[in-house]
């Protein structure tokens, strides 16, 4: 039998955000051999977008063609169906309604494309290229503007009966608690432990203590990283607001933990940026809130994806995952 020669496969991963989407070309060893961007908000049509992003990247495709084969796209997106290949109701796109991405991609491209939402992608990313290699039960939290989520049990993603399982950062945590300022839930985790919610803690502390150094920015200015500035300076309001973030974060995560049993949980994004100012307070109030059988088995670690590359890896991995 030959052997396949991996090394001369490539996939293609796109990661649609809101403002801008990018894609690479990876291959087998997580190496991006080409990368680039274009704008997702300019494209009132989906159809439209299509062409565009065809344009930029049909080149190089054709620059690859000859030592390289490509086997499909893979597609992280906002609220992207598995099962379906399409974006449903996607708040932060301009493309409204139920949307054939994939099927659209494959008449456009010639190639198979799989798509998933952008935390999953990350999960699938880890996995195949990163801290997760090996590990067969784990969850990924992706701590940004949002909180998301991917949980990997026996070796696959858990997607459920319709796709979209595995919204962890929209599960109430403290019942009547913050209003989301989007989905209008009230106590969810997204409302404290993302980068906003951080910054809506750190306005509400700084009001409480005058001397606090998060005082001497205005209110618009105050974000998780002037926070995490502030604290690295020793100023106690800062610490105590990602004290404070852990303890929610930590405590949502024990109840993860008691769902699944995963081997690690995986923390990635912005606000891990914080360090120890966050992870510890995290360890402390997960633990603290464990039952007996499932204290000190989890190992609580930082992605070790590159942040700007991470979603294109993801991506990429949707191509050659079994």
């Amino acid at each position: 039998m030959a052997l396949i020669d991996l090394s001369k496969q490539i996939a293609l991963g796109i990661d649609i955000g809101g403002t801008n989407t990018k894609y690479g070309f990876v291959n087998h060893r997580g190496e991006i051999l080409e990368k680039g961007r274009i704008r997702t908000d300019e494209y009132e049509k989906v159809e439209d977008f299509i062409d565009a992003l065809y344009q930029k990247i049909s080149p190089l495709m054709k620059k690859h063609s000859n030592q390289t084969r490509l086997d499909g796209i893979g597609v992280g997106a906002p609220n992207a169906n598995y099962y379906t290949g399409t974006i449903e109701q996607a708040p932060n796109l301009r493309w409204k309604g139920i949307i054939p991405f994939a099927e659209l991609m494959t008449k456009k491209f010639g190639l198979p494309c799989k798509m998933t939402n952008d935390a999953n992608a990350a999960a699938l990313g880890e996995m195949m290229f990163g801290a997760a290699r090996g590990m067969k039960d784990f969850i990924m939290m992706t701590l940004g503007t949002g909180v998301g989520s991917g949980i990997v049990s026996g070796g696959s993603l858990i997607y459920g009966h319709d796709g979209f399982a595995g919204e962890l950062g929209h599960t109430i945590i403290k019942p009547g608690g913050r209003k989301h300022w989007s989905t209008g839930s009230e106590g969810s985790l997204e409302a404290y432990a993302s980068a906003t919610g951080i910054a809506i803690t750190a306005k509400k502390m700084r009001a409480e203590f005058p001397d606090s150094m998060l005082n001497q920015y205005p209110e618009e200015e105050i974000n998780s990283l002037v926070v995490h500035e502030c604290a690295k300076k020793g100023d106690p309001t800062a610490i105590e607001v990602f004290r404070y973030t852990g303890q929610k974060l930590g405590e949502a995560l024990a109840n993860f933990v008691m769902f699944s049993s995963p081997e690690a949980i995986l923390l990635f994004g912005g606000v891990i940026k914080a360090g120890d100012f966050i992870l510890k307070p995290t360890k402390l109030h997960m633990e603290r809130n464990l039952f007996p059988i499932f204290r000190n088995k989890v190992k609580l670690v930082f992605s070790e994806l590159d942040e700007a590359d991470a979603a294109i890896l993801g991506a990429s991995a949707l191509v050659w995952e079994k």
